[in-house]
C-alpha cells in the first residue's frame, strides 16, 4: 500500500540569511518526493564528493524531483538518497510544497530480491516501516544518518 503526505513549507525572509536555515541538511525519509516550489528558491543538494552545496534554480512549471531513503533501501544501494538543505532569503519570503510518496507504515521494508544481482548480498535488513519512522525521527532527519539504523 502506498502512503501520500503533504507539508506546506513557508521561509519568511531574514535579514541576516547566514543565522538560520529553512530546513538543516536532511535526506527524505520517503521513496519519492515531489516539490513545488516557488520561484524564491533556496533548495542546495550535496554535491557528489561531500564538500559542497549545489542551488537547484527553480524552473517555472517543473518539479523537482527527489529520491527518498526508502528508495535507496529497497533498491538496495542503486539509487541513493538526495542530502538537501533549504536556505532562507534575505530580502524575500520562500514557499514549497513537498509530497512524499511512501510505503504504509505496517508495510515490511527492505531490498527487492529483484535488485540483487546474482550472489549479491541485501545492503539493507527487513525490518516494518513504522520502525524505521520512529528512528527517523528520534533522530531529527539529518543528513544520512537513518540509514545506518536499517544496515546490516
Amino acid at each position: 500500500m502506498v502512503t501520500m503526505n503533504i507539508n506546506m513549507n513557508y521561509n519568511p525572509p531574514c535579514q541576516n540569511p547566514s543565522i538560520t536555515m529553512g530546513a538543516r541538511p536532511h535526506c527524505d525519509g520517503s521513496c519519492i518526493t515531489l516539490l513545488f516550489q516557488d520561484y524564491t528558491g533556496g533548495l542546495y543538494v550535496r554535491g557528489t564528493k561531500g564538500d559542497n552545496w549545489i542551488h537547484i534554480n527553480p524552473i517555472k512549471g517543473a518539479l523537482a524531483v527527489n529520491i527518498g531513503d526508502l528508495l535507496q533501501i529497497m533498491s538496495n544501494d542503486r539509487y541513493k538518497s538526495i542530502e538537501h538543505r533549504v536556505a532562507v532569503d534575505s530580502s524575500r519570503a520562500g514557499i514549497s510544497v513537498p509530497l512524499f510518496v511512501n510505503a504504509s507504515l505496517d508495510s515490511v521494508i527492505g531490498p527487492f530480491p529483484q535488485m540483487l544481482k546474482d550472489g549479491e548480498k541485501p545492503v539493507y535488513k527487513h525490518i516494518l516501516h513504522s520502525d524505521y519512522w520512529d528512528y527517523f525521527y528520534r533522530k531529527r532527519p539529518s543528513g544520512k544518518a537513518s540509514l545506518d539504523f536499517i544496515k546490516i
